[in-house]
C-alpha cells in the first residue's frame, strides 16, 4: 500500500519535524534521544524500487545498502544496463531521506568492462545526476583475502556516504576508537586539537581496519557476501540516532536489521530473494546464542510499521 502522499499526516513524521526546528538537531548525539523499549522491524520480499514507493517523502534517517555488484554470481546480480537500474533506486532513495538523513553505499571497482556496475559508476551518476552530497568514502581494509598472480592481490572494498542536505546528523562521540595511554598523552599536548574532544577518543577516520568473516565466524548466516557487524554498527551508529527509522532495500544477510536491534533504531528490510527472511532468523539464533538483545516487533507493512512507531 502506497503512503508518501500520506506523510502530512504521520505522527511519526510530524514529532521529527517538531524537533527539527530546533537548530542544533545535526549536533545532537544518541544521548540526547530516548532508546525504545523495542525496535520495530519490517522485512519484506519484493523489488526494491516497489518497497521505497510505499515510504513517505522525508522519512527516514539512513538507508544502509549493500547492491549486487553486476559480477553474474546469481539472478539477482545480472543487469544489462546498471546504472539505469540504479538511478530508479537512488531516485526513490533521495526522496524517502529526511533532511538531515544519509544514505550508505557499498560497492567495489571490479576491474571489469562497461557493462560493470562498481562503485565508480555510482559516484559519477550521484555527481551529476542527483542532488545527493558526497560527504565521504570509506575504506574497508581487511588482512585476510584471496591470494593474486596477474595483479596485486585486493585487501579492500569501499562504501560511500551520502547526505541529502549539509544539515546531515553525524554523531561522531558514538564511534570514536580509543587512544593507548602514551597516544593519549602526547595527543593532549598537541595544541591544535580539542582536549575534551580528545579525551573521548580518535576520529575513526576514512580507513576503517575491520576484518573479514571466516568461514567458521559465530556471525555467519550463509549469504556469500555477508559484511561484519563491526561495519554496519559504525554507520548506524554514527549517522543515525536511538528511535530513528533505518532502512536497507537489499537486504541480503540481514545485518543491518540485526544491528537495529542491537542499537534500538527501527528497520525496514527489502529484498527480492525469500531467502533473506532465513538469513536474519539465523542471525537472531546467532544473537540469542551470545546472550544479546532479541526483542522486536515484527510487523507486516509499511502502513503498520509506522502504526508501531507512532505509538510510542
Amino acid at each position: 500500500m502506497a503512503i508518501h502522499n500520506k506523510s502530512h499526516s504521520n505522527h511519526a513524521l510530524m514529532s521529527l519535524n517538531k524537533m527539527r526546528k530546533d537548530k542544533t538537531f545535526k549536533q545532537k548525539t544518541a544521548d540526547d534521544f530516548v532508546i525504545p523499549e523495542r525496535v520495530t522491524i519490517l522485512h519484506s520480499i519484493m523489488d526494491c524500487c516497489e518497497f521505497l514507493r510505499t515510504l513517505p517523502d522525508n522519512s527516514i534517517q539512513l538507508i544502509c545498502v549493500d547492491p549486487p555488484y553486476n559480477l553474474e554470481l546469481a539472478g539477482w546480480d545480472i543487469y544489462d544496463n546498471y546504472i539505469e537500474w540504479a538511478s530508479k533506486w537512488l531516485d526513490e532513495a533521495y526522496r524517502v531521506l529526511s533532511p538531515y538523513g544519509s544514505m550508505v553505499i557499498f560497492g567495489g571497482i571490479q576491474f571489469r568492462d562497461a557493462k560493470s556496475g562498481d562503485i565508480l559508476d555510482i559516484i559519477q551518476h550521484v555527481r551529476h545526476n542527483t542532488k545527493f552530497k558526497l560527504i565521504n568514502t570509506i575504506i574497508w581494509h581487511y588482512k585476510n583475502g584471496m591470494s593474486a598472480h596477474r595483479y596485486f592481490a585486493n585487501r579492500h572494498e569501499e562504501a560511500i556516504w551520502l547526505a541529502k542536505t549539509n544539515d546531515y546528523y553525524f554523531d561522531l562521540d558514538s564511534v570514536r576508537t580509543p587512544y593507548t595511554e602514551e597516544e593519549l598523552k602526547l595527543a593532549l599536548k598537541d595544541k591544535r586539537l580539542n582536549p575534551e574532544n580528545t579525551k573521548k577518543g580518535k576520529n575513526p577516520t576514512n580507513v576503517w581496519e575491520i576484518g573479514r568473516l571466516n568461514g567458521n565466524s559465530k556471525e555467519r548466516v550463509g549469504h556469500p557476501t555477508q559484511k561484519p557487524v563491526a561495519i554496519i554498527d559504525r554507520f548506524v551508529k554514527a549517522l543515525s540516532y536511538p528511535g530513528s527509522v533505518v532502512v536497507d532495500f537489499f537486504a541480503g544477510s540481514g545485518t543491518v536489521g540485526r544491528v537495529c536491534i542491537e542499537e534500538g533504531r527501527h528497520c525496514m528490510m527489502c529484498d527480492s530473494d525469500v531467502e533473506s527472511l532465513r538469513y536474519f532468523e539465523q542471525h537472531i539464533k546467532n544473537m540469542a546464542e551470545l546472550g544479546e538483545n532479541t526483542e522486536y516487533l515484527s510487523v507486516d507493512n509499511v502502513e503498520q510499521f509506522y502504526q508501531s512507531i507512532d505509538g510510542e
